[in-house]
């Protein structure tokens, strides 16, 4: 049996620019629909977009933070402000979009495809976050407590210095957030590759879908194209050196 996962992660290793879109076929042949998009997600285990930020920043990881920061999913909820999202929102009666379940429940992780707000931990404002798609992360983001110790690496103290007790010699305890292998994450509960989640939101049930809004590459007008729109939020790990 061909492994999939292996195989789009080292095609994304590799390729750049306009290479994004090659080689498609037989991934999205698999992995162009949520195996089962009615699948109730627990939002109790969710961590929130902070926590995610800690270890996905920087080039070492390819910016992916903020290449989600600056995409589409950002502003999800912010596009429901918009004259053409409370138009659409008139017609279905619906007074305030940031406000309506019927639109936060794909427009607000923390909805969870609910119309009731599921979690705190997610900020309806934060739009759609790295968990809509990886699905939610206290399984495969296990935290681990470890003893630090803090001290002055130079010897030198000033009164200041010596009445902040995070200056002195102190332990404490704090979280370190750390993922273990792709594939343990994958077992854990890691939806990757992530565009598995890509049709709980869009599909016929968005009042925008429009059936024939993209051709794909085969000349085929369909509704959502996995192509065209996951090179927009695309957010690869950078090739090892």
């Amino acid at each position: 049996m061909i492994n999939v996962v292996a195989a789009f992660e080292k095609h994304w290793s590799a390729v750049a620019g306009a290479s994004l879109v090659a080689g498609w076929a037989a991934v999205t042949a698999v992995f162009a629909a949520d195996p089962n998009p009615t699948t109730v997600r627990d939002a109790a285990q969710y961590i929130g977009v902070n926590d995610c930020a800690l270890c996905h920043k920087g080039k070492k990881v390819g910016d992916q933070f903020d290449k989600w920061q600056a995409g589409p999913h950002s502003k999800t909820f912010e596009v429901l402000a918009t004259p053409s999202a409370k138009a659409v929102a008139a017609k279905l009666g619906i007074a305030d979009p940031q406000a309506s379940g019927k639109c936060l429940k794909c427009h607000s992780t923390a909805y969870n495809w609910t119309e009731q707000r599921q979690t705190t931990t997610i900020k309806p404002e934060q739009g759609v976050v790295c968990e809509s798609c990886h699905g939610p992360a206290k399984n495969y983001v296990p935290r681990v407590s470890t003893d630090l110790v803090l001290e002055d690496p130079l010897g030198q103290r000033s009164l200041m210095d010596f009445l902040n007790p995070f200056t002195l010699r102190a332990k404490t305890c704090y979280s370190i957030i750390t993922m273990d292998d792709r594939q343990k994450a994958i077992r854990a509960g890691l939806i990757y590759p992530a565009f598995q989640s890509c049709t709980r939101c869009h599909n016929e049930q968005s009042p925008t879908w429009k059936p024939d809004r993209y051709v794909t590459k085969e000349g085929k007008h369909v509704g959502f194209d996995l192509r065209q729109n996951f090179v927009k939020i695309a957010h690869p790990m950078p090739s090892s050196q």
